[in-house]
């Protein structure tokens, strides 16, 4: 294996994914390290690509994200950004289709990918990380890099560095894990059908700039023919299964079609809430519970939604999804205020348009839109963790409050925060700068945009 990099990704979720193809494409050696047996994370589960497209049904997303999607589009699994008329635009692909498309662009952008591989230590010397311990299965190989990007979602390189970090909401709450699954055989037409004559059983009419009429909401859905529905536990057919304990509480079970040809749909249903998932004990035992309410979860769907009584399991997500560990404390943090009224910044390096989404234990969900359906900007700070020199977070543990990592902390806005990071860390190099605080931000924010970035 060889032992020296420009650049060195941790993490090959959406964010390693935006920061190592940033980092490649801008000349940078790179190495991508990840845990898992294959690259993706959640973004190969089925669930939306939520942050691409604000609530009016603008991209806020560009760059990497639209190459990757482009290719799933030629490849037949591209579905598109699809409004529930609650308060959100996902993006929904075949995520079986995005696997093949992952892996051709690392691999024709040049980034050296490293799987089953984990972060174990790192030596710090004044502030710069100068090497990092990468564990696997055949041992330990000792890696030097220039400058690294942390994509963990964990701040696991952050941490293991000794950068100041916050977890949960300080005192050991969590928002829920979940395991997504997907379903195959849905009839599309009588989902949507019952939508249209039962709206009070779906979220709809939740957002100041979309239909206030739940109805007209649920009208819209059905015309244009996709199953993009949040049935909701405060309606009879959810909330009675909860309320006589015959089923898990849970929000709503959030519905997304990946595939219209396999007439499939991603359920995130499951919640386990108050999960510390750096702790790989409290992890491991959660999956467990999770996987028994999937399984509950898919027993309702085919005994009593319209539409899904045909259905058979068709994946189950390989991994558990997590929502929130631990943040970095940045040279800059991102703000409640900052994200609820869409504020720009003249140092923002990407966009973010997700609503303020805070998911509880039981049915419990804060969730609050962006002004106007609009976006903001994440500044480039945010992505600086204090005290360190060669190192860049992006993804969900970028500095930001707790409220605002609730609407950052999703796929499109972590693509984007990930090409950011790995883009100004290939130009620092380049440069042969000591301190990713020498790069211009106003040469990072042209080079992003030169690469389709929507700054």
């Amino acid at each position: 294996m060889e032992r020296e990099y420009d650049v060195v990704v941790v993490g090959a979720g959406a964010a390693g994914i935006g920061a190592a193809v940033g980092a490649a494409r801008n000349g940078a050696r790179t190495l991508l390290v990840e845990s898992e047996s294959a690259p993706g994370g959640d973004l190969v589960t089925g669930l939306p690509i939520l942050g691409a497209c604000n609530a009016r049904g603008e991209w806020v997303a560009g760059g990497v994200l639209r190459d990757l999607l482009e290719r799933v589009d030629a490849l037949g699994g591209y579905i598109g950004p699809v409004c529930d008329w609650r308060a959100v635009h996902g993006v929904c692909v075949d995520p079986e289709a995005l696997r093949l498309v992952l892996a051709a662009a690392l691999r024709e952008s040049g980034v050296r990918l490293l799987l089953s591989a984990i972060a174990a230590g790192v030596d710090v010397s004044e502030g710069t990380i100068t090497g990092v311990r990468v564990v696997t299965r055949s041992g330990q190989h000792d890696v030097r890099a220039r400058y690294l990007v942390d994509a963990t979602g964990d701040a696991s390189l952050c941490a293991l560095a000794g950068a100041p970090v916050c977890a949960g909401d300080g005192q050991d709450h969590f928002q829920p894990l979940s395991l997504v699954f997907r379903v195959a055989g849905v009839d599309f037409e009588a989902l949507l059908n019952f939508a249209e004559e039962n709206p009070g059983e779906f979220l709809l009419a939740e957002s100041p700039v979309m239909p206030t009429d739940p109805r007209e909401c649920a009208r819209r859905l059905r015309e244009r023919g996709y199953p993009y529905l949040a049935l909701s536990a405060s309606g009879s057919l959810l909330g009675r299964r909860i309320g006589d304990g015959s089923l898990f509480p849970c929000t709503a079970f959030f519905l997304t079609p990946t595939s219209l040809a396999k007439r499939e749909l991603c359920v995130n249903a499951t919640r386990l809430a108050d999960v510390d998932a750096t702790d790989p004990e409290q992890r491991s035992k959660a999956y467990g519970s999770l996987a028994a309410q999937a399984e509950a979860a898919l027993h309702f769907m085919k005994a009593e939604l319209p539409g899904c009584r045909e259905i058979v399991l068709s994946a189950v997500a390989h991994r558990v999804g997590v929502r929130e560990t631990r943040r970095i404390h940045g040279e800059k943090t991102l703000g409640t205020e900052a994200v609820i009224h869409g504020l720009d910044a003249p140092d923002g390096i990407a966009r973010g348009a997700h609503h303020v989404d805070i998911h509880g234990s039981g049915t419990h969900q804060v969730r609050i839109p962006v002004r106007d359906g609009g976006s903001y900007a994440i500044p480039f700070g945010c992505l600086i963790p204090r005290g360190l020199r060669n190192l860049l977070a992006a993804g969900r543990c970028l500095s930001s409050t707790r409220e605002a990592n609730g609407s950052a902390r999703v796929m499109g806005t972590c693509l984007a925060t990930g090409e950011a990071a790995g883009t100004a860390a290939a130009l620092a190099a380049a440069r042969g700068l000591k301190d990713i605080r020498q790069i211009p931000v106003a040469d990072l924010r042209d080079t992003l945009a030169a690469q389709g970035a929507i700054l």
